[in-house]
């Protein structure tokens, strides 16, 4: 057993539920929480739309849920987040074939990269784990209210409160998100864009109240996935890595998955819109680190109502959409 408490599971009913003629939106889909989510959801009969950058991995995976001749089905469409040209593309895409849609899951992030950019300007993380997915979320926005009852689950992190050794405080820095003028520092930059998927979530609680549409923020818990490979230098994954992950108590693609499978699937979530689920992880507050489905944040700022305005009109900005089409501020 490592540092960590077992691993929350989701309930057998609900992983037995059939979901025949729901459709699902998974970003990420090819690998790690995305992939399991994904199998798990064909298996109880969901078709889903696997939505990746790398579509030949997407479809070498599609092709094995095939073999399972589970009762579920997949499509693969090109998806890739730190382009906004690709997320418009896709959206245009999915409504022109699909008339409906059950929920959408914003699983695909990037994790404590080397300082880049996305092809809009973007610092990569913010681009990717956040405002990707914020224009992602508006374009479906419509198909997703006409669908209701429906669900956008977006996967948060610890991180969205701290990085235990790295970063004692997430926050968000409105004036430069980018890291323009300011000193590069991935850590920072990932806690930021956690931060960011915590608070969109609320936001999207707030405008969406009435109309059926749930969203929550998730953290799925430290998984060994491909988005720690930013964490450590490769030789050291190779050689002491997996004893690393082994006494922290990182926990595989599959449990990682069950938070948001979770709040996908449970009849009681609307009554819990834009709360947070946590699974098991290292949090700043010993009393946090069992997670609680939900449980409510210890980052000072999680209920600061300004810094979360602020970002909303923020990604609206550089995403390219006029807050005024979009659903009036609640109270």
């Amino acid at each position: 057993m490592g540092m960590l408490p077992k691993t929350l599971v989701c309930d057998e009913n609900l992983l037995d539920k059939d979901l025949f003629g729901k459709t699902y939106i998974v970003t990420g889909a090819n690998s790690g929480i995305g992939q399991a989510t994904s199998k798990q959801l064909v298996k109880q009969g969901a078709h889903v739309i696997m939505a990746c950058r790398n579509t030949n991995e997407g479809k070498r995976v599609k092709k094995r849920f095939e073999k399972l001749n589970y009762k579920g089905s997949a499509k693969v469409l090109k998806l890739d987040l730190a382009d906004l040209n690709s997320v418009r593309d896709f959206a245009e895409i999915f409504l022109s074939d699909y008339k409906k849609l059950d929920g959408l899951i914003n699983n695909a992030g990037i994790m404590m990269c080397p300082k880049s950019y996305t092809k809009d300007g973007f610092e990569m993380q913010f681009g990717v784990n956040h405002l990707g997915h914020f224009l992602l979320t508006e374009l479906l926005m419509d198909i997703l209210k006409k669908s209701a009852p429906s669900r956008i689950i977006i996967l948060s992190s610890s991180a969205h409160d701290s990085l235990p050794g790295l970063v004692k405080f997430a926050d968000i820095d409105l004036k430069d998100p980018h890291f323009k003028d300011r000193k590069y520092d991935k850590a920072a930059a990932y806690c930021q864009s956690k931060f960011a998927n915590f608070l969109h979530a609320k936001s999207l609680a707030r405008r969406l109240e009435g109309t059926g549409v749930t969203a929550i923020s998730v953290h799925p818990g430290m998984v060994k996935t491909n988005l720690s490979r930013h964490m450590m230098p490769q030789w050291l994954q190779n050689t002491v890595g997996h004893l690393i992950f082994k006494i922290i108590g990182v926990i595989n693609p599959e449990d990682g998955a069950q938070t948001s499978l979770h709040t996908l699937l449970d009849e009681n979530i609307p009554d819990h819109a834009g709360e947070y689920y946590s699974q098991t992880s290292m949090y700043r507050d010993n009393e946090c680190n069992e997670g609680g489905w939900p449980m409510k944040s210890p980052n000072p700022k999680a209920d600061d109502r300004n810094l979360e305005d602020g970002l909303w009109a923020l990604s609206c900005s550089e995403v390219g959409i006029s807050e005024s089409k979009l659903l009036k501020k609640g109270a």
